[in-house]
């Protein structure tokens, strides 16, 4: 059987002396870039998944010393479009495989079934919901190399910690597909971007005397009123809409916060941006102490009025002497 050579080097972008730390860093820059889950157009998902495929393979292969010292023996074949006869008696691949609901399914190419033979790797079938990340282990062959997945977590979780159940599925030792869970605890003070680490849950490789680890990197799932200042990651921020007769008077107001509603004075006179503070009420720190939460006003209008708003509405702009856009005719006067 004759297939087309696939050239792994290009693929990630590396010359062919290139180093173990410049294939991952290659690697780990092209995965974010193409994996399908960051594209906003069914049509780039789909450009994603071929090209997310083959950075994986690509990966796959030079990352581990034995493949890439089978693959650079292709030697003067080294060329683009070229057809490979592969060797008798290819091996079988890695033994994981990760699941995390619908989305990109991966598999390698003809090429690399007919080098190496078989499926397998950390990458195979895997599922979009994951993002995962092959590190070389410094013990060399007697571990197994290190797995990272992202695991997104919804506000109330990362703010309470706790216990969290996540689901992989692993080759046994007769190469059949398991499913495995595991407990993974949460713990307090936990942060978007900060990794939690599974001792022992990593890829075995099918060669390493004991398993890599497994890395969890932790990701925040969008809240519809809550955001997290990127200033000062203990503490919240959520908007709270005002009507312009409550922003002139003042007035008290429920507001929504980790521990349930509570009552706010809105002083008079107060401005559309301004920002109010609820102290000890943003996330859980590691010391036990808590960041806060803020509360910018936003200003919205009544969306209909009654004609005797209306009447009122007029009345008002004749009595109202200020000009909110006195500003402007400053700077025209003095030519700034």
């Amino acid at each position: 059987m004759s297939v087309k050579y696939r050239d792994y080097y290009e693929v990630l972008g590396v010359p062919r002396d290139a180093t173990a730390k410049q294939i991952r860093d290659a690697y780990r820059k092209l995965a974010r870039q193409y994996h399908p889950d960051l594209q906003d157009t069914p049509a780039k998902k789909k450009v994603a998944e071929e090209k997310f495929k083959e950075i994986n393979e690509a990966h796959e292969v030079l990352s581990d010393p034995e493949k890439r010292k089978k693959y650079d023996q292709l030697g003067s074949r080294w060329k683009d479009g070229m057809d490979f006869t592969p060797p008798p008696g290819s091996g079988q691949a890695g033994s994981w495989t990760w699941t995390g609901g619908e989305g990109f399914s991966g598999g390698f190419s003809d090429f690399f079934e007919a080098l190496f033979g078989g499926r397998g790797g950390p990458f195979s079938r895997g599922q979009s919901s994951w993002e995962w990340d092959l590190d070389e282990q410094a013990g060399g062959r007697d571990q197994g190399a290190d797995l990272e997945a992202e695991l997104e977590l919804p506000l109330d979780e990362l703010a309470q910690g706790g216990t969290r159940r996540v689901t992989l599925t692993a080759r046994d030792a007769s190469g059949r597909l398991r499913p495995k869970q595991l407990d993974v605890t949460l713990p307090k003070g936990v942060r978007p971007g900060d990794r939690i680490r599974l001792k022992g849950q990593g890829a075995t490789n099918g060669r390493a005397a004991r398993p890599g680890d497994l890395y969890l990197k932790i990701r925040l799932q969008p809240h519809p009123f809550y955001t997290l200042l990127e200033e000062s990651p203990d503490d919240l921020q959520i908007d709270l809409p005002l009507l312009p007769w409550e922003a002139v008077l003042g007035t008290e107001v429920q507001v929504p916060t980790l521990d349930g509603p509570v009552s706010m004075r809105i002083p008079p006179g107060s401005q559309a941006g301004q920002r109010l503070r609820l102290r000890g009420k943003g996330l859980p720190r590691r010391d036990g102490t808590r960041g806060d939460q803020y509360v910018r006003l936003v200003l919205v209008t009544p969306k209909s009025i009654g004609p005797r708003e209306r009447e009122l509405y007029k009345e008002l702009g004749k009595l109202s002497s200020e000009n909110p856009r006195s500003a402007f005719s400053k700077a025209r006067a003095t030519g700034r």
